[in-house]
């Protein structure tokens, strides 16, 4: 098909002349001369001598890692709660109160309540002594204070009544000084403390206070450690469970129940619709009969009268 092409285009065509051969410029491998293999005995001499040898270093895992920071923590923690302890003394305490026994402790307060404040909301349970509200370094409200009451009795009437009144718009906590009349006892930030509310995660914490545990197992504790009780309320949970569980059989048995009355309702009704139109079908054929049988009563009277008069005629003649 080249050939059909004009000049300028066949010439892309064209193959063009082979290379001239050169001859090569080294020697023939087959010819070339070269050593002989030795060993490297020889060379031992001048291989580099080794002084030091650097140490392996070993690099840690994300969760290796993750655990050795979690246990420096912990450390730094323990240590300083050690220190702590050494330092804590709650008897040389400059916002210490008077007397430990008449003393209240008043925790979940408001940052914005006062101490004139607590003082008018206290003072109707009796005469309040002295009102210490606890502050931070930087000089800001920590949410808890101490009361003293000039009387015990009055003390105790607020111990009792005062739990879980609202200041604020919050709800406080009240309880006794068991720094310095309870022994060895440790505040919260020490390891110490009430209830189980900073135990560890959401599954072990105690969503209620401890002053609440408390009070709660000296009013229910007896009646609930019964066997009695605790059988009696395991049925009452077991029938519980059963009437739930039974409540949507028993709402799709009457479902079928009331659906069976209406068809039985419907077919009644259909069977009265169908009687009555039979009944009406029946009387008005009745009618209709009655109708043909007078009809034909008075033509075959109209034709028995005829005849008896053409027969009357006939013997009047003769």
């Amino acid at each position: 098909m080249t050939y059909c092409l004009p000049p300028h285009l066949s010439a892309f065509f064209t193959p063009r002349d082979p290379l001239k051969y050169v001859p090569p410029m080294d020697t023939p491998s087959h010819l070339r001369k070269s050593r002989p293999y030795t060993g490297v005995s020889s060379y031992v001499t001048q291989f580099e001598t080794v002084r030091s040898i650097t140490k392996q270093v070993v690099m840690e895992t994300r969760e290796e890692k993750r655990a050795r920071k979690k246990k420096e923590r912990k450390d730094r923690a323990t240590a300083k709660l050690q220190a702590d302890l050494a330092q804590w003394d709650p008897h040389n305490n400059s916002s210490n109160t008077e007397d430990p026994f008449k003393t209240l402790l008043v925790a979940r307060l408001s940052y914005d309540t006062t101490e004139s404040k607590l003082r008018r909301e206290l003072e109707v349970y009796g005469s309040v002594k002295s009102v210490r509200a606890i502050y931070d370094a930087s000089g800001k409200p920590r949410g808890y204070a101490f009361v003293e009451f000039e009387h015990e009795r009055d003390m105790k009437a607020a111990f009792k009544y005062a739990d879980g009144k609202k200041i604020d718009g919050r709800r406080i906590l009240v309880d006794v000084e068991r720094s310095r009349t309870v022994k060895n006892w440790l505040p919260r930030r020490l390891g110490g403390g009430l209830g189980g509310t900073r135990l560890g995660g959401d599954d072990i914490n105690i969503k209620h206070s401890g002053r609440e545990d408390n009070r709660a197992e000296e009013r229910y504790g007896d009646r609930d450690r019964s066997p009695d009780r605790a059988r009696d309320r395991d049925r009452d949970r077991d029938r519980v469970r059963e009437r739930e569980r039974d409540r949507p059989r028993d709402r799709e048995r009457d479902r079928e129940r009331d659906r069976d009355r209406r068809d039985y309702r419907d077919r009644d009704r259909d069977r009265d619709r169908d009687r009555g139109r039979d009944r009406d079908r029946d009387r008005d054929r009745d009618r209709g009969r009655d109708k043909r049988y007078r009809s034909r009563s008075r033509e075959r009277r109209d034709y028995d009268r005829r005849k008896e008069l053409e027969s009357g005629e006939i013997i009047e003649d003769m």
